[in-house]
């Protein structure tokens, strides 16, 4: 008897240390996880920028500081020629490759220094304007030896500097590395998302009451829940055909827009939603109807006074599994169509749009060595973005949560 009792502990003991086991490679897998994201996207949420002289006054700009102060001072001074003026004073400033070593995007870096600053126009001022990606690259140790020899001497003048990049989170999509950005697609994606809770959550949760309190016990019924059990674990780019043959080809919606992607992660995640929220309808004690029933409420009182109350916070369970399912998803959106270069942020649901896993594709097949910084930066948005929609989600539920 002692020696079965020994084996009995040694088999605990054991399986309490695999458990302890996997916990801590789970950990170690989200830790490494973790690191490798930050260590190499914390980069492409700064840029580096070089101090560029302008004579202002010797550009001679047709742009008065009166005209800088009101509505129309881009169109100004995109008329004034200010980019040519940029272009001259790198030129002069650092040599015939000047312009080579300046972004294709420094003269509007110049533009909202003057449209802050109008009395820039009468005096001298040195401007800090993004460099080039041929100078990123030389900085990091790449890129044509010319250029880092000239990056080289201007490094020892102290002409570059480092900056937090507020573009990248105010900006669209770009071909340019050191011009992207994630604002285009973080709008189409929580205008996606939106039209996808819109339509999966209260459809979800009202086919699972039906299901679940009025649905009588027969063959169709059966079949019915076999269909959704199966829906549920259909793979996602099927969905995506289903949303190009529907909602494209047959209601000739407008193409890779967030309507149509919500409808089709609506599609996707509605399985989900219902199970979880028959389950969580299921697990109401039957005193709580009996009692209801018992004091005159009507059925539909029962349900929407004290099932749904109760079961909320299983409901909000299941639909955080499946929106954070839709948040991550990319076949169902490639097949239709929101893969395309989106240079200017939705401004509503029928506005061509892409998603954040959809840009972190796009930008992690782009062969510039600039883009891995911005995919590694899109993924920290992307696990941000998520979080904090998860950490909403739980904290209602947690707020509804009843314990009996």
């Amino acid at each position: 008897m002692q020696k079965r009792i020994r084996r009995r502990y040694a088999a605990e003991r054991r399986f309490k240390f695999m458990g302890l086991a996997a916990v801590v490679l789970s950990a170690g897998f989200l830790a490494f996880l973790l690191v490798t994201m930050l260590s190499n996207g914390l980069a492409g949420f700064s840029r580096t920028e070089v101090a560029l002289p302008i004579d202002f006054p010797a550009a001679k700009l047709d742009v008065t500081a009166k005209q800088l102060q009101n509505r129309g001072a881009d169109l100004a001074l995109a008329g004034a020629g200010l980019d040519e003026v940029v272009d001259k004073a790198a030129t002069a400033a650092f040599g015939e490759q000047g312009i080579d070593i300046i972004s294709d995007r420094a003269w509007t870096e110049v533009r909202e220094a003057l449209k802050s600053d109008p009395t820039l126009l009468s005096r001298k001022a040195r401007i800090d304007v993004p460099v080039s990606q041929d100078v990123q690259n030389a900085l990091d140790g790449g890129g044509k030896p010319a250029m880092r020899a000239i990056v080289s001497g201007m490094q020892a003048k102290g002409l570059f500097s480092n900056k937090f990049d507020f573009g990248f989170l105010t900006s669209a999509d770009s071909t340019d590395p050191t011009n992207v950005g994630i604002w285009g697609a973080l709008k189409g994606s929580l205008f996606t998302m939106l039209v996808t809770l819109l339509i999966a959550f209260p459809i979800g949760v009202l086919s699972a009451v039906y299901l679940e309190e009025y649905a009588p016990r027969n063959r169709w019924t059966d079949l019915i829940e076999v269909s959704i059990n199966n829906l549920a674990a259909v793979p996602s780019i099927i969905f995506g055909l289903l949303g190009l043959a529907v909602f494209l080809s047959f209601l000739n919606l407008p193409r890779s827009a967030s309507l149509v992607g919500g409808l089709t992660l609506a599609l996707m995640i509605m399985p989900v939603i219902v199970i979880a929220s028959r389950n969580a309808i299921k697990a109401v004690p039957p005193s709580i109807r009996d009692a209801a029933l018992g004091v005159g409420a009507s059925k539909v009182q029962v349900i929407f006074h004290h099932v749904l109350p109760l079961a909320l916070p299983g409901i909000l369970t299941g639909t955080i599994i499946g929106m954070a399912r839709a948040l991550g998803e990319t076949a169902p959106l490639l097949m239709i169509g929101m893969r395309a270069f989106i240079a200017q942020p939705p401004e509503g649901l029928t506005d061509p749009a892409t998603v954040l896993p959809v840009q972190i594709f796009l930008w992690s097949d782009q062969v510039s060595r600039g883009f891995v910084e911005r995919t590694s930066a899109a993924i920290i948005v992307l696990l941000v973005f998520l979080l904090a929609m998860n950490a909403l989600a739980i904290y209602l539920r947690n707020r509804f949560e009843t314990r009996w």
